[in-house]
């Protein structure tokens, strides 16, 4: 059986094309796979419950009978250390939680304007 001599370089130009718009749409195009989808989608709503919970933290923060004392240490403490002083002094304990999420110390750290 003789195939068209269009046949040949018609396949090739749709190999080369897909190749190119595959490569061009995730290069570009913000094509990701679904995989990268997942983690961001995670991330995404990791970020929005923990912007979420951040009123909390500054509430336990307000109505702590030992707010002076505890905002004292956290000043005082380093830069690095102040976040574990906000998890020590339970500000981001959330109801139900058994312990204090980083996160959201880090965030609640952010809001008190130390």
């Amino acid at each position: 059986m003789t195939s068209p001599e269009w046949l040949k370089p018609g396949i090739y130009g749709a190999l080369i094309g897909a190749v190119a718009v595959g490569i061009i749409g995730f290069t570009w195009g913000g094509w990701v796979t679904g995989g990268t989808a997942h983690d961001r989608a995670m991330n995404m709503s990791r970020d929005d419950v923990v912007a979420a919970l951040v009123p909390v933290c500054l509430d336990n923060a307000r109505s702590d009978p030992n707010r002076d004392a505890n905002m004292t240490t956290i000043r005082d403490a380093s830069s690095y250390k102040r976040r574990d002083a906000v998890m020590d002094a339970g500000w981001a304990t959330v109801p139900g939680a058994e312990a204090p999420d980083r996160d959201i110390a880090q965030a609640c750290l952010a809001e008190l304007n130390l």
